[in-house]
């Protein structure tokens, strides 16, 4: 039925090849980040100002008193992701995440020279997605900083757009760049998993979702440490919106009561993770696989022929 669809845009003879070359692939990366982080910030907005300015909740700055308000965020993501792999899924594969696009270069022949575009149009697509975010939730964001003591941008308001380490980590960077490293590496490693047919894979249709419950279950299990940016478009794109946008030095360079020159660590570490995930899965995973289906060859050529093959 989607071929009987006619173009808005695209007309026979006229901008064919640059829509379905790389430039077509990196709108859809544009955009399908654009729904995580529409999705995924909209749902933090949700938990911080939303839901406590329109009285929902105790008071106009009350949130995360109990693990629902996390697993509203973490859902929220989950749901982002899975959204946002079925938009760009069947044009670019969805990386949505310049990690993926690094690790996929690595390890799944994606070609280099389509590397920094993907990873450009991603983080344009998260500022882009960030911007609306605020602007949906722009008088819930305004009356919960007014609620809050002392007024004004804040990091919990900074929360709704990137992320922060916890105050236990005392102002260290190794704390969240380990964080940063293990949570992508787990994300990579999952999404190398569930592509691979030779695995148990799932069905072609099924894969965003899962995909999507691979980041709730990393939400869950590793969130708390770091807010497990596991992407660093995710991060940095709404990070530049909100320095634009004033919260200052508190996005960028990332200085906090607790925390300075932040803005990096779920840059490096994202990266380095997700090159880590799936050198393991392929070294403790794909290579058994590869193994095996090379034995079963092997071994059908070796058989003697049946009752069958003789007749013929």
């Amino acid at each position: 039925m989607s071929d009987d669809i006619s173009p808005l845009a695209v007309r026979k003879g006229s901008g064919l090849k640059s829509r379905g070359g790389l430039w077509g692939e990196c709108v859809a990366e544009l955009l399908g980040t654009f729904v995580l982080i529409a999705f995924g910030c909209g749902s933090v907005a949700m938990a911080v100002a939303a839901l406590p300015g329109s009285g929902r909740t105790e008071g106009p700055t009350t949130f995360f008193l109990g693990s629902g308000d996390w697993l509203l965020i973490a859902w929220g993501w989950a749901f982002a992701v899975a959204m946002g792999v079925y938009v760009a899924g069947g044009v670019s594969g969805a990386h949505i995440n310049p990690a993926v696009t690094l690790a996929f270069a690595i390890r799944r022949g994606f070609p280099w020279p389509k590397v920094l575009p993907y990873m450009v149009s991603q983080l344009i697509g998260a500022f882009l997605g960030a911007a609306l975010v605020y602007l949906v939730y722009r008088d819930a964001i305004s009356a919960f900083e007014q609620a809050s003591d002392p007024p004004g941008h804040n990091i919990p308001s900074f929360s709704i757009f990137a992320t922060f380490p916890a105050p236990y980590f005392d102002g260290s960077v190794w704390g969240p760049l380990i964080d940063q490293i293990v949570g992508t590496g787990f994300l990579v490693m999952l999404i190398a998993a569930l592509i691979d047919l030779r695995n148990r894979g799932v069905l072609a249709n099924l894969g965003p979702l899962v995909i999507g419950l691979a980041v709730g279950a990393i939400g869950i299990s590793f969130g708390a440490n770091a807010g497990y940016a596991i992407n660093p478009a995710r991060d940095f794109g709404p990070r530049l919106f909100t320095w634009v946008a004033g919260w200052g030095d508190l996005a960028m360079p990332g200085d906090g009561d607790w925390f300075s020159n932040y803005f990096w660590i779920p840059i490096v570490g994202p990266l380095i993770g997700g090159v880590i995930g799936v050198l393991l899965y392929d070294l403790l995973i794909s290579d058994i696989l590869h193994a095996r289906n090379t034995l079963a060859e092997a071994a059908a050529e070796e058989a003697p022929p049946g009752p069958a093959e003789k007749e013929v």
